[in-house]
């Protein structure tokens, strides 16, 4: 009589059973980091509490500068350790994680094995950076005792999402906890981004990155505005910053919005690059590109590293009045709104917005007091301005004119964009002249203007802020 096929259903009844019995003959491997953590505290592991912290994962480079800072204490030293699964990396892990025996792993092995110390390279602006620990567990000795501390960073779509967590266990849960506390202590004094000129990014899956920004060293002659523009700027920001403490002393708020606006061109940016620059020290949060819907967050930063500055240019393209736009897309503005009514008076912080149309922006943020509270108008420069602002510009190059107020009339109605062009348009056609130097004439000058504004046409000049009269 023919055997009969063996069903899907005894077959697997069958194996089952031959890997009990396998088992059963193969003693248990004790987990290694039992093992590791038993030898490390003394004392049985899996008997110990655990106590957790959390940090966004922004704060990556401030928890690996805390951690260090921490371990070049005297009497403390440290064994780090890295580790895998039969299936790669354990990220969003826990102590619980590397006391676990043969889940997922073959018969009598351990789930969790020793691997290779993950590091994030994090990059600091300035030349500088830092390698941070991604995924580890931490052997810390200190005189006070010892102490595991486990570094992990969530998966990008785990329930630690966007964070560091940190867990430590130690035979003394005291020990534990203080280590935690010295580190957010670390944490808050060592802040890399303190003092810096940042901006936050949303990044794949929700999370958010910093980003580092060297603004270029503006001084204060490079500034050519009517007098008395550029001392009502300084004295609501500036002068405002250097007796913070006093002012707060005297009941002062020291929170405040300036409002620099005017046509394109004018030096509005300029003159904001120039405010960053005299407040050395401050943290400065630019909301530009993808950083606009992460208001909150900025704002948050600049609470947490305050005196801070928060810089939005061209407001009006997410401050439009209500009636103009289109449903939905004043959320960034109602989301400013709200965090700047949020602040605490004597909270040190200002926000430096610039706009082109200072008509279509919201009601609210230009008038009500504690939102903006200076509006400061760059105009187009006038004959005074012009006649300096080609000295400036004219910097570097041998500019031989015949009446320097012919071009300072023929200039009239333009803005600081259009002579910096027009210069460097005409430096251009003089270079191709000679083969030493560069010397503008007359007619370098003319047929620059002529070609910004004739070949150019209307779309050149809206673009530099210009309206120059005809070219005679």
């Amino acid at each position: 009589m023919a055997d009969e096929p063996l069903s899907a259903s005894d077959f697997g009844t069958a194996f089952k059973g031959f890997l009990e019995q396998a088992a059963s003959g193969v003693p248990t491997e004790e987990p290694i980091f039992v093992r590791r953590l038993r030898d490390h505290l003394g004392v049985d592991p899996a008997a110990l509490p655990v106590v957790s912290q959390e940090f966004s994962i922004t704060d990556r480079p401030n928890v690996q500068v805390a951690l260090d800072a921490y371990l070049e204490g005297k009497g403390r030293s440290a064994e780090i350790l890295g580790f895998v699964t039969p299936y790669g990396r354990l990220r969003g892990s826990s102590i619980t994680d590397l006391l676990a025996r043969t889940r997922g792993g073959f018969v009598g092995e351990s789930s969790v094995q020793e691997g290779p110390v993950e590091y994030v390279h994090v990059d600091l602006g300035e030349g500088k950076s830092v390698m941070c620990i991604d995924t580890a567990l931490v052997l810390v000795t200190s005189d006070n005792g010892p102490i595991a501390l486990l570094i992990s960073s969530g998966h990008e779509q785990g329930p630690f999402r966007g964070k560091i967590q940190l867990q430590a266990m130690a035979p003394e849960r005291d020990l534990a906890e203080r280590l935690l506390a010295d580190l957010r202590i670390e944490v808050r004094q060592r802040n890399v981004y303190r003092g810096r000129v940042i901006s936050l990014e949303q990044e794949q899956f929700g999370s958010v990155n910093v980003r580092f920004h060297e603004l270029p060293k503006v001084d204060r002659q490079q500034i050519i505005l009517p007098e008395g523009v550029l001392e009502r700027v300084e004295s609501h920001a500036i002068a405002f910053a250097r007796h913070a403490e006093r002012l707060r002393a005297a009941g002062r708020h020291l929170r405040r919005g300036l409002l620099l606006h005017g046509p394109p061109g004018t030096g509005k940016t300029m003159t904001a690059m120039y405010v960053v620059g005299s407040l050395p020290g401050r943290t400065v949060l630019l909301l530009t590109g993808g950083g606009l819907g992460l208001v909150e967050q900025s704002v948050a930063f600049a609470r947490m590293l305050e005196p801070s500055m928060v810089v939005l240019e061209d407001v009006d393209l997410v401050a439009e009045e209500r009636t103009r736009q289109h449903p939905g897309q004043n959320a960034v503005l109602f989301e400013l709104l709200n965090q700047m009514d949020g602040l605490t008076e004597d909270a040190d912080i200002i926000f430096l917005l610039t706009t082109n149309r200072p008509d279509l922006l919201e009601p609210a943020l230009a008038a009500r007091p504690g939102r903006i509270d200076q509006a400061v108008e760059v105009p187009l420069p006038d004959a005074s301005c012009r006649h300096r602002l080609f000295d400036l510009y004219a910097n570097g190059l041998e500019l031989e004119v015949e009446d320097i107020g012919r071009l300072v009339d023929r200039t009239r109605g333009v803005s600081a964009a259009f002579i910096r062009e027009l210069l460097r348009k005409a430096a251009l056609f003089a270079a191709d002249e000679t083969e030493n130097g560069i010397t503008v004439l007359d007619r370098h000058l003319d047929e620059a203007l002529h070609d910004l504004v004739i070949e150019g046409g209307e779309l050149t000049k809206s673009l530099l802020g210009g309206a120059p009269s005809p070219v005679t």
